[in-house]
C-alpha cells in the first residue's frame, strides 16, 4: 500500500523543533495505508467485482467505459468519447483519503492529446456533461487532471492538476482551463509512463491536500494544500474522462478510500454534516489567482509557516516601536531638564 510520508530532516535539535512548529497540525496524522483503515464499500480494486448495473453493485459505469480484469478504461484513444465510473454507496466519513492509481497514455505527441480526467466527490452521480465527461454545475469537490492547454495565453505546463469546490453556482471554464474557479494546482507529467502513477486526495478537519507519486520514487509530492474547505457527508465518489478532437486512453487501475481516525470538537460533532454547503473560506477569490510559471501551488490560506512568520513580524514590530518610543521619551526628558 502507498504511504503519505513526511520528512522532518534537520541538522540539530533546534532545526527539528522549528520544523515541527512550522508544519500544520493536520500533517501529524497521515494515513499509512494499512488495510484496517480501508473502506472496501468505497474502493475499486482488481478484478473489479461488484462493478455493474445490478442492485447489489457498489460501482456503476456509463458511456464509453470498458471494465477489464486489469483496468477500467474510461475512454479509449479515440475522438469524442466520454466515460465515468461511480460508487453507488454514499460516503458518511468526515475525514478520508482517496488513493487513485491511474494511467494516461496514447499515441498523441506533445499537446496533441486530450482531454483528461477528473476525480469527484459530489452530491449527484452519473451526471454526464462537458467537464471531463460530467456535469459542470456540480455540488462538491472535483480534482481535474487536465492534459490539454486550451488557454494558450496561460503560462503553465501541462498536464496540470487543479482543485475546485462548487455549490452548484459555478461552472468550470474549459476555455480558460478552469483558472477562474481554481483553488490551487500544479503541473504533473503523467502521460505515457511505463511505471505506476498515483494521486492522493485527503480531506480532514476542513483541510484539502492533494499529492502525487508520478516519478517512480515511491514517495508523495505535494501539489495542493488548502484550508477552510467545507464538505458534507453523504456524497459519492467517482471518476470520469473525455476526449474531443484529440484523444488518450484514460485508465483507472484502483480507487482506495481510507478512513482517517481524527478527533473533532464537540461543536463539530453536533453539526448535521449532511446539510453542510460545499464552500471554501479564502483570503481572496479564486479569480484573483496569479499563474506561477513553475506550476507550484499558490496557497490561499494562512496556515503553518505563514502564521508563524506573521506572528514573528508582529512581535518584532512591537519591540521596534517600544525601543523607538523609549528613545524619544528619554530625549524629551533630557531636553525638558535644560529649561530648569
Amino acid at each position: 500500500n502507498k504511504k503519505l510520508s513526511k520528512g522532518l530532516g534537520g541538522a540539530g535539535a533546534l532545526l527539528t523543533l522549528l520544523a515541527a512548529l512550522l508544519v500544520p497540525p493536520v500533517r501529524a496524522d497521515i494515513t499509512d495505508g494499512n488495510s484496517e483503515h480501508l473502506k472496501r464499500e468505497h474502493s475499486l480494486t482488481k478484478p473489479y467485482q461488484g462493478v455493474g448495473t445490478s442492485p447489489s453493485s457498489q460501482w456503476d459505469f456509463w458511456g464509453s467505459t470498458l471494465v477489464t480484469s486489469q483496468y477500467v478504461r474510461l475512454t479509449a484513444d479515440e475522438r469524442s468519447k466520454q466515460g465515468s465510473i461511480w460508487n453507488t454507496v454514499p460516503c458518511f466519513l468526515k475525514d478520508w483519503e482517496m488513493h487513485v492509481q491511474f494511467k494516461v497514455h496514447g499515441s498523441g505527441k506533445k499537446n496533441l492529446h486530450g482531454d483528461g480526467f477528473a476525480v469527484w466527490y459530489t452530491k449527484d452521480r452519473l451526471q454526464p456533461g462537458p467537464v471531463f465527461g460530467s456535469t459542470a454545475n456540480f455540488h462538491g469537490l472535483a480534482i481535474f487532471i487536465d492534459t490539454y492547454p486550451n488557454d494558450e495565453a496561460a503560462d503553465r505546463s501541462f498536464p496540470y492538476i487543479s482543485a475546485m469546490v462548487n455549490n452548484g453556482s459555478l461552472s468550470y471554464d474549459h476555455g480558460k482551463d478552469g483558472r477562474p474557479t481554481e483553488l490551487g494546482g500544479c503541473s504533473a507529467d503523467v502521460r505515457n509512463k511505463d511505471y505506476d502513477t498515483y494521486l492522493a486526495i485527503r480531506y480532514s478537519k476542513g483541510r484539502l491536500t492533494v499529492m502525487v507519486d508520478i516519478d517512480d520514487k515511491n514517495e508523495w509530492k505535494e501539489c495542493i494544500d488548502i484550508g477552510g474547505v467545507r464538505l458534507p457527508i453523504g456524497y459519492y465518489f467517482g471518476a470520469s474522462a473525455a476526449t474531443g478532437d484529440l484523444a488518450d486512453n484514460h485508465d483507472i487501475i484502483s480507487m482506495k478510500l481510507y478512513q482517517l481516525m481524527v478527533e473533532h470538537s464537540a461543536e463539530d460533532d453536533n453539526l448535521d454534516w449532511t446539510k453542510i454547503e460545499p464552500s471554501v473560506s479564502l483570503l481572496k477569490s479564486p479569480k484573483d489567482n496569479i499563474d506561477d510559471p513553475t506550476g507550484n501551488f499558490r496557497s490561499t490560506s494562512l496556515t503553518g509557516w505563514k502564521v508563524f512568520l506573521l506572528l514573528l513580524c508582529a512581535l518584532l514590530g512591537i519591540v521596534v516601536c517600544a525601543v523607538v518610543g523609549a528613545v524619544v521619551f528619554q530625549k524629551r526628558q533630557e531636553r525638558n531638564k535644560r529649561f530648569y
